[in-house]
């Protein structure tokens, strides 16, 4: 078939034939009737046919469609069904053919009826993860190694999709495009393809391949754990033999779709591919541009059917995502996607042969540059001064011949805030050298000049470029080795890249780092001395260390998560330079890295630490701060050094002022991980055998949560109250002495929810009637994260006998106390002494100290109330427009959004928030879910979190929701 031919039978309208007409067809042909829905197609006209016999899909296509194709369709889907892969079987008509050739209106028609796969296709999902992305890597390489061996006389066709017929074809459909800006940057980039295309294509094997295996054409269903499964594989109308890779490059153009503008997203799919069916590096080579190729072939296909069918609904809407894929495909230079890809095989670009190089720098001692570090643990950044404009190259200056380090990760490029990587990894090196020192080409080479006053000394398969010299040579000077380029005017900055053409950016986004560093190679050679970074450890080496020497049970966030070693005010930064908003650090209130902390510890541990029961002015001073905080009629502090360590000392406490052992405690509650406070914990999600090991002296009642509990709403009290009077009366039928009970005010691991009105002054009335003690456990709530209230119990207008906290107590350092009055603390007192090794240590009482002195001095309990507030009505807004948002719990800081599959049974969204966690660490925020469903986003983040970051959390979780978790 001639190109003409081709370009014309693709172009061709759908037939047409009327909903009644097919059901004509179906009757008289397969003995069906049933429902239709029109499906959309390129050409084809397609219906979906529900009938008692099942779900079909009608195919009608021209009569002049060579039937010989068609069957040969018919055969590969039989031949991979043999093989187990999950594709339609063929419905034969009544008189048990396969294909029928009818006419309709005189005109000629070829019918088939086709099992209907279940599922639904990608293309509409704006974000595909990197599992799914891979899922469909593997798909493609699961159905070429099962069509390796198949064959047909209809594989020897000629079809407008195959990648070998693709110039011609680009070529003869360029003129549709109306646009002349467009149709240069096709052109170009196909330009570019083909030239690539033709030093491999005499390697390419070929064999038969579906050459549609996308989004659109594979259909898929979620399993109970909300994770994608595939359903089947459609739409063998392209099947042909060709080059093998070229199926790939299809699913690859395809997944452009959904790459957000990185074509580095393709990765995965191509990973999963050759785990699966390894290429030769020639058609590894050759992938990226079959990719651009496909993308120019279906953008101008579109087109091209648009102008001879403008009502085709299905093109239409098709061709704004077309042009996305090859918007994104021609975004990077060809290249970088070379090199990205042969890593992402396990394989890599040759080595630079720079051969016999002169100096850079001749009249320069190499072995006098000071290496300036300037990554995420340099000793030169404190107190948060990398966000600083030019700090990089102030501290250069710092020294009279300084170098920064070629590949390293810079701190000062992090971002915060950014859904986006930061361009974090140097291309480059920048050099501190007196003006006017003598620079010379290093190798033979011809100069140019660039637009932003670089240089560029084109040589052999290696180009320099050089920012900072002062030259009088003219643009397109042939230099030799060794003659002059000009002086350095300062900083002189140097880059190296292998590819001729390329402007290379001085900063990559670490995801694409490696690539880029391909690229451009270290100019370490040309210089004369090591100017390269230390490799950074592998993170998930350390991960396995980790795992192979810490006890496991103490488990980590996320399954691959960051490596993260250092932090700033409400951020946590990656040894990558990237910062991650930090939405679930109640411990470090005052923010990460405060310097208030650092000289404070620092001081007082280069005077004195030492335990308790020595005398010093800290322990006193801090105390009496904790007791005007407190309520009136509280005199006596314990200092422990952990939020389990001071609920242990409350329970002690309790037992020994009442007399008794029996404590109440609230379902769904924890409260520390010692034998005394586990026992009273009772959260499955903290504890999946909290319900069936409690000990007899432990007395769980109804949690009080009004938004799912038994009973609803503010003023619910009375209902549970009534499980407190059956325990209490239960206690006393068996004469036993209640203890006291314990509860968070705010109900903290359900979210943030606040207690029915009423109920704490009611439960602590009836436990104290049976002379039992009342504690309230501050430890997550408590210290003015709620905003409105310093202490939670102040929320409910109760007055506690012991008031347990501790995490942000010491901003991270070990630090608890225990409050309450004179009286109890002796009852304790007559049982022995109390003792904590570190509990109230100098340098835990003077952090202590420092940490009430920031909050009040930097307003942070304002900040909890005011940016707090700004905060839960934005996340009150989303459940307006997102219905997986159930309800939005707590105040201040401290805050959680309840997600549900419907807001009628509150059925949790289990499966979907912790994707919604995992897609958030993508985009740059820690969160994690709690509750015992772990359906809540628990919001507890520094209480120094700016409007700004507030902003981004929601605007960040509104994206996902709407990414069809």
């Amino acid at each position: 078939m001639s190109l003409a031919t081709l370009i014309h039978r693709s172009s061709q309208p759908s037939p047409t034939v009327s909903a009644q007409q097919a059901q004509v067809l179906l009757r008289a042909h397969y003995g069906l009737h049933g429902a239709l829905t029109p499906l959309g197609s390129q050409q084809d006209l397609n219906f979906l046919v529900d009938t008692i016999d099942g779900r079909f899909v009608l195919k009608i296509c021209h009569g002049d469609y060579a039937t010989v194709e068609l069957q040969a369709q018919h055969a590969a889907l039989a031949h991979l069904a043999a093989k187990g892969l999950p594709v339609p079987a063929v419905r034969l008509t009544v008189e048990g053919c396969d294909l029928l050739t009818t006419t309709v209106d005189e005109r000629s028609v070829q019918v088939r009826l086709l099992q209907y796969i279940d599922g639904q296709p990608l293309t509409r999902l704006p974000h595909l993860g990197a599992e799914l992305r891979a899922s469909l890597g593997h798909l493609c390489a699961r159905v070429d190694r099962a069509l390796a061996d198949f064959d047909h006389p209809g594989l020897a066709r000629t079809l407008q999709w195959d990648p070998r017929h693709a110039q011609a074809l680009i070529a003869e459909l360029l003129p549709v495009l109306a646009d002349p800006q467009r149709r240069a940057q096709l052109a170009e980039a196909c330009a570019q393809a083909e030239q690539r295309l033709l030093a491999v294509q005499d390697e390419l094997p070929s064999q038969a391949i579906h050459l549609d295996i996308t989004d659109d054409n594979s259909v898929w269903h979620r399993d109970a754990q909300r994770r994608w499964q595939l359903g089947g594989l459609i739409d063998f109308g392209d099947l042909v033999r060709t080059w093998r890779v070229a199926d790939l490059s299809v699913t690859c153009a395809a997944l452009l779709h959904h790459a957000e503008g990185d074509p580095f997203a393709i990765l995965p799919a191509i990973k999963a591919y050759a785990c699966a069916n390894p290429l030769t590096r020639a058609e590894w080579l050759a992938l990226w541009p079959l990719i651009v190729a496909r993308a120019a072939v279906v953008v101008l296909s579109s087109e091209q059917q648009l102008s001879v069918a403008a009502d085709n609904r299905y093109v239409a809407d098709n061709l704004a995502h077309e042009w996305e894929i090859f918007d994104v495909a021609t975004s990077v230079p060809f290249d970088l996607m070379e090199a990205a890809i042969l890593q992402a095989v396990g394989q890599e670009l040759p080595p630079v042969a720079l051969g016999d190089c002169a100096s850079l720098l001749p009249g320069i001692d190499a072995q006098a540059f000071e290496r300036v570090d300037l990554g995420v643990l340099s000793e030169h950044f404190i107190e948060g001064n990398w966000e600083a404009p030019g700090i990089d190259e102030r501290l250069l200056a710092g020294y009279p011949q300084a170098s920064s380090l070629y590949g390293q990760y810079r701190l000062s490029r992090t971002r915060i805030d950014s859904a986006v990587e930061p361009h974090t990894c140097a291309l480059h090196v920048e050099l501190n050298v007196p003006a006017g020192t003598r620079v010379q080409a290093p190798f033979a080479g011809l100069l140019r000049r660039a637009a932003d006053a670089g240089l560029w000394l084109v040589g052999e398969g290696i180009s320099l470029h050089l920012w900072g010299v002062n030259s009088d040579l003219a643009e397109g000077a042939r230099l030799a080795r060794g003659e002059a380029l000009g002086h350095t005017q300062g900083l002189l900055l140097v880059q190296l890249c292998r590819a001729e053409e390329i402007s290379p950016p001085l900063f990559a986004a670490p995801s694409r780092a490696q690539a880029w560093l391909a690229l451009c190679p270290s100019p370490k050679g040309l210089l004369g001395f090591d100017c390269d970074a230390a490799p950074l450890a592998d993170a998930q080496a350390l991960l396995a260390r980790r795992d192979a020497s810490f006890a496991r049970s103490q488990k980590h966030y996320y399954q691959a998560p960051p490596q993260i070693e250092r932090g700033w005010r409400n951020h946590l930064i990656d040894m990558q330079g990237r910062s991650y908003l930090d939405m679930l650090n109640n411990v470090a209130v005052l923010g990460h890295g405060h310097p208030r902390m650092a000289a404070v510890a620092a001081r007082q541990w280069s005077l004195l630490n030492t335990n308790s029961r020595f005398h010093y002015a800290a322990i006193a001073e801090f105390s009496e701060r904790l007791l005007a905080l407190a309520p009136e009629g509280f005199d006596r502090v314990f200092l422990v050094n952990s939020g389990t360590e001071a609920n242990d000392l409350a329970i002690r406490l309790a037992w020994a002022a009442s007399g008794g052992r029996d404590m109440l405690s609230v379902l769904e509650a924890y409260h520390g991980w010692s034998v005394a406070t586990d026992a009273i914990s009772t959260s499955i999600a903290d504890n999946p055998q909290a319900l069936s090991t409690r000990p007899d002296w432990v007395h769980p009642v109804t949690a009080p949560n009004t938004y799912r509990g038994a009973f609803r709403g503010a003023h619910s009290a009375a209902g549970y109250v009534q499980n407190v009077d059956e325990t209490l009366a239960h206690l006393a039928a068996q004469q036993r002495q209640v203890a006291g009970f314990i509860c968070e005010p705010v109900y903290g691991n359900a979210g943030g929810i606040a207690l029915p009105a009423g109920y704490l002054q009611q439960v602590y009335a009836k436990v104290r009637a049976q002379g039992g003690v009342c504690i309230a456990d501050e430890v997550q709530v408590g210290y003015g994260r709620l905003g409105e209230h310093f202490w939670g119990f102040e929320e409910q207008g109760v007055v506690p006998d012991i008031i347990t906290m501790a995490k942000g107590m010491g901003n991270g350092h070990p630090l608890g106390a225990v409050i309450t009055r004179r009286e109890i603390a002796e009852a304790l007192e007559a049982e022995g002494y109390f003792f904590s090794s570190a509990g109230g240590s100098p340098v835990s009482c003077q952090i202590g100290k420092a940490v009430l002195d920031v909050m009040s001095q930097e307003g942070l309990w304002e900040n909890a109330r005011v940016v707090g507030g700004h905060f839960k009505a934005r996340l009150e807004a989303l459940i307006d427009t997102h219905p997986l948002v159930g309800a939005v719990h707590g105040s201040g800081f401290y805050l959680g959004v309840e997600l549900v599959r419907n807001r009628e049974t509150l059925e949790p969204a289990t499966e979907e928030t912790a994707l919604l966690c995992e897609r958030l660490r993508e985009l740059g925020i820690f969160m994690q879910p709690t509750g015992d469903y772990l359906n809540i986003l628990k919001i507890k983040p520094p209480m120094v979190t700016t409007r700004q970051s507030v902003d981004f959390f929601v605007d960040c979780v509104e994206k996902v929701l709407s990414e069809d978790l």
